[in-house]
C-alpha cells in the first residue's frame, strides 16, 4: 500500500463527498454522436472510474446552437440528451466515482463554419485561430444564453450527474465578457471590473435556481490569461475568485491558464516544467475557503502528493495521466508505481489528433478512445499457446511481445544491440525530448514482469530464425535513415544523418546546414541539441517554416522561440536539388529561383527513413505465420509502431 495520505482522502465539494483528489478533468474527446453521448464516450469514462479515481468532468458540453467550436460537441440544451446522460452517470455510479459536468458557451471561439450562424462574444472581435468577426452580443442575445445555461444546467441535473462545471477558462464566452482583452462594451455588462462580472453572476445565478441547493456547483476560472493586450492577470482571477465566493453560490473553483492566444500554455508539452501552474493554483486558494484545483502537467501520484501536502490546491487534475493510464489511481493506491505508464507530454495522440479532428487517442496507450473495442475484458487468452518470436525490442516489437504473452503465447524477443527502445533511445537524445524514454521504460518493465525470452546482442538471421521452429513471427527491424536522399557526390563525415548526430558517432564542423524534410522534432530537436553546443546551424526546409508539423501538438511556439534565442536560422520555401560535398543546390518552390548554399563545415539531413524489411522478405516464404510491424512496414511515428503491435499481439 502506498502512503498518499492527501492524494487519497476524501474531499467535501459542496453536497458532494468525492472519495479521493484525482479528477480527470474537461478535454474534448471527439467521441460524441450526432451531439449526443455515445457508447465509446460511456466506455471511455468508465475506464477511468474503475481506475480509482474520484472525480470525473466531463468535456465541454455546449449549451446554445450558436456554439460549435468543434462538430463533436454534445448539445445540453437538447432534451434528447437526457437518457444518454442517464446511462453514463449510472455507469460511473457503479465505482464509487462521482461525475460533474461541465457547461460551456465557446463565444468567440466558435466555429460559424459549423454552425452556420453568426459567432457571438462581447463584443465583435477575431478569434486568433478561428478568425472570424464575432457578432457583439445585444440584450436579448445575453438573456437567451442565460436561460440557454439554465435549460441545459435542468438536464445536466435530470441526468443524473453530481455537479455542474461552469467554464470561466481559457475557451469560454464567459471568460470573454470577464476580459478586459475581449469585453469592450460600454453597457452594464463592459467597462468597470463590476459590470464586466455581471454576465457571469447572472449565468451562476441562473444555473443555481435550475438546480436547487443540493447540487455542487463550481466554475473552471482562468488564473492568468497572460494575453498580449492584458486581459485577466492572476490578480484579476483573484478577485474574480473572492467575488464569486462572496456570492455563496459556487462550491469550487478549478483553474486553466492562457487562452487561444498562447495555445501551448493550455496543453503544456514536454517541454513545459512539470505542474506548471500549482502557483496559481495556490495564489487563488489563499484568498478563498472553496476547493481549488491544480493542473497542468501532474503526471505522478508522488507530484500530485506534494502538491496537496504544500496546501497549493485541494483537488488535482490528472488529465493525459490517466488518458495514459486509466489505472494510475489504482496502482498509486497498491505502491504498484512502476507499473504506471506515465504520460510523456508528446501530445501525439491526444491533442494532437483533438487538434485534427479525430477522436482521442493516446500514444503509448492503443486502447484510448477504443475502450469499446479494446477495453477491458476484450483481450482473450489464446486457444492454443504458440511460440511466437519477435524480432526487434524497439516500441513496436516491445508491445507485440508484452500483448502476445499477456494472451499466454511462448515469446521469444531477439535483439541486436543491447539495449532496448529502438529509435525512441536515439529520439530522447534530442534537446528537451528526454522523458519519450518513458515509452521504454513502462514497455521493458512489463516485458520483464512476463513469461518473455528477452535476447539482447542477438542478430537474427533467416537461419537462425529457421532453427527456431516458430510458429509465428513478428518483425519489427524498423527502419534506417535514407543512404541518399538527394541526388549528388556526398559522404560522412562532411553529410551526416540525424542518428549519427545524435548518437555521437560523428564530430560535426562549426558552420552547420541542416536539411529538414520532416518538420517534427527529428529536425528542430537535432537543431536545438547543436545549438546547445555552441554550433552556428541553418535550417533549410521545404515548408512554410520549421517544425511545420508540431503546431497540432502545442509544440510549435516554444520550439521556435528557443530556436531564435540560440541563434538557429532558417531558410522556408527551399526544395534541395543535389548536393555536391558540402555545397547544396536548392530551388524556391514559389519564385522558381535557383540557389547555391555553400561555405558550410558539415550538412545535417533529415530526410526521411527507409524500411528495414528484408529479413521480412526473406522469410516471408518460409514461415508460415509470419507479420511486420512498425516502421519495417513504412516508416511512421512512435504512436503508430505501438499501436501495429498491440493489433498483432491481439491477432496471434
Amino acid at each position: 500500500m502506498s502512503d498518499l495520505n492527501y492524494l487519497f482522502s476524501p474531499l467535501q465539494i459542496g453536497p458532494v463527498v468525492v472519495p479521493n483528489r484525482i479528477n480527470f478533468a474537461a478535454h474534448l474527446t471527439n467521441l460524441s454522436e450526432n451531439h449526443q453521448i455515445s457508447e465509446n464516450h460511456i466506455c471511455y469514462y468508465e475506464a477511468r472510474a474503475k481506475g480509482g479515481c474520484g472525480l470525473i468532468t466531463t468535456e465541454e458540453l455546449t449549451v446554445h446552437p450558436s456554439d460549435l467550436a468543434y462538430d463533436k460537441l454534445v448539445d445540453a440544451f437538447e432534451p434528447d440528451v437526457i437518457p444518454g446522460f442517464q446511462r453514463l452517470t449510472d455507469t460511473i455510479h457503479q465505482y464509487d466515482t462521482r461525475i460533474f459536468a461541465q457547461l460551456n458557451h465557446n463565444g468567440m471561439q466558435a466555429d460559424g463554419k459549423i454552425s452556420r450562424l453568426p459567432v457571438w462574444g462581447p463584443s465583435s472581435g477575431k478569434d486568433p485561430i478561428f478568425r472570424e468577426t464575432s457578432k457583439a452580443m445585444d440584450a436579448a442575445d445575453i438573456q437567451e444564453c442565460i436561460a440557454y445555461f439554465s435549460k441545459s444546467a435542468g438536464h445536466v441535473k435530470e441526468g443524473g450527474f453530481d455537479g455542474i462545471e461552469l467554464q470561466l477558462g481559457h475557451s469560454s464566452l464567459i471568460r470573454q465578457f470577464l476580459s478586459p482583452a475581449t469585453n469592450h462594451r460600454n453597457d452594464e455588462y463592459g467597462g468597470s471590473f463590476d459590470k464586466r462580472m455581471r454576465f457571469t453572476l447572472e449565468v451562476i445565478n441562473a444555473v443555481r435556481n435550475a438546480v436547487g441547493d443540493d447540487f455542487a456547483l463550481g466554475v473552471r476560472l482562468n488564473a492568468d490569461e497572460m494575453h498580449p493586450d492584458g486581459g485577466i492577470t492572476h490578480e484579476t482571477a483573484k478577485q474574480i475568485a473572492v467575488r464569486l465566493e462572496q456570492t455563496a453560490k459556487i462550491d469550487f473553483i478549478d483553474i486553466s491558464l492562457g487562452t487561444f492566444h498562447n495555445l501551448f500554455l493550455v496543453e503544456g508539452s514536454m517541454h513545459t516544467p512539470l505542474a506548471y501552474t500549482a502557483p496559481l493554483s495556490a495564489g487563488i486558494r489563499s484568498v478563498v475557503s472553496l476547493p481549488v484545483y491544480a493542473t497542468n502537467r501532474i503526471n505522478d501520484p508522488h507530484l500530485a502528493e506534494k502538491i496537496l501536502e504544500e496546501g497549493k490546491g485541494d483537488m488535482v487534475n490528472m488529465v493525459r495521466a490517466l488518458i495514459a493510464d486509466p489505472q494510475l489511481p489504482n496502482k498509486a493506491r497498491e505502491g504498484r508505481f512502476e507499473d504506471i505508464r506515465q504520460c510523456i507530454a508528446c501530445n501525439q495522440g491526444c491533442i494532437g489528433r483533438m487538434s485534427m479532428g479525430y477522436t482521442i487517442g493516446c500514444m503509448q496507450t492503443p486502447v484510448t478512445g477504443n475502450e469499446k473495442a479494446l477495453g477491458e475484458g476484450t483481450m482473450t487468452l489464446c486457444d492454443i499457446p504458440k511460440k511466437v518470436i519477435v524480432i526487434g525490442a524497439g516500441p513496436a516489437g516491445l508491445e507485440a511481445a508484452r500483448v502476445a504473452a499477456l494472451r499466454k503465447h511462448q515469446v521469444v524477443v531477439f535483439e541486436r544491440n543491447e539495449d532496448v527502445g529502438g529509435q525512441n533511445r536515439i529520439a530522447a537524445k534530442a534537446a528537451g525530448r528526454q522523458e519519450i524514454q518513458g515509452v521504454t521504460r513502462w514497455l521493458i518493465s512489463q516485458v520483464e514482469k512476463l513469461d518473455i525470452d528477452l535476447r539482447l546482442g542477438t542478430e537474427a538471421t533467416v537461419e537462425t530464425m529457421l532453427a527456431e521452429k516458430t510458429d509465428a513471427i513478428v518483425v519489427a527491424t524498423g527502419s534506417r535513415p535514407k543512404e541518399k536522399p538527394f541526388p549528388g557526390e556526398y559522404s560522412a563525415p562532411d553529410v551526416v544523418n540525424t542518428w549519427q548526430i545524435l548518437n555521437g558517432d560523428v564530430e560535426t564542423g562549426q558552420k552547420i546546414l541542416l536539411i529538414d524534410l520532416n518538420g517534427h522534432h527529428h529536425g528542430t530537436g537535432t537543431a536545438e541539441f547543436l545549438a546547445d553546443q555552441g554550433k552556428a546551424v541553418h535550417m533549410l526546409t521545404p515548408a512554410l517554416f520549421p517544425g511545420s508539423a508540431l503546431g497540432p501538438l502545442q509544440d510549435l511556439y516554444l520550439t521556435r522561440q528557443r530556436l531564435a534565442r540560440k541563434g538557429v536560422a532558417y531558410t522556408p520555401d527551399i526544395a534541395v536539388l543535389e548536393i555536391q560535398g558540402t555545397l547544396v543546390k536548392g530551388l524556391n518552390v514559389y519564385s522558381n529561383e535557383m540557389i547555391d548554399f555553400e561555405s558550410y563545415d558539415t550538412v545535417v539531413l533529415v530526410a526521411g527513413n527507409e524500411s528495414e524489411d528484408a529479413l521480412y522478405f526473406a522469410l516471408k516464404d518460409k514461415v508460415r505465420e509470419i507479420y511486420r510491424i512498425g516502421d519495417c512496414v513504412a516508416p511512421r511515428l512512435t504512436d503508430s509502431a505501438i499501436s501495429d503491435g498491440h493489433r498483432i499481439g491481439r491477432l496471434l
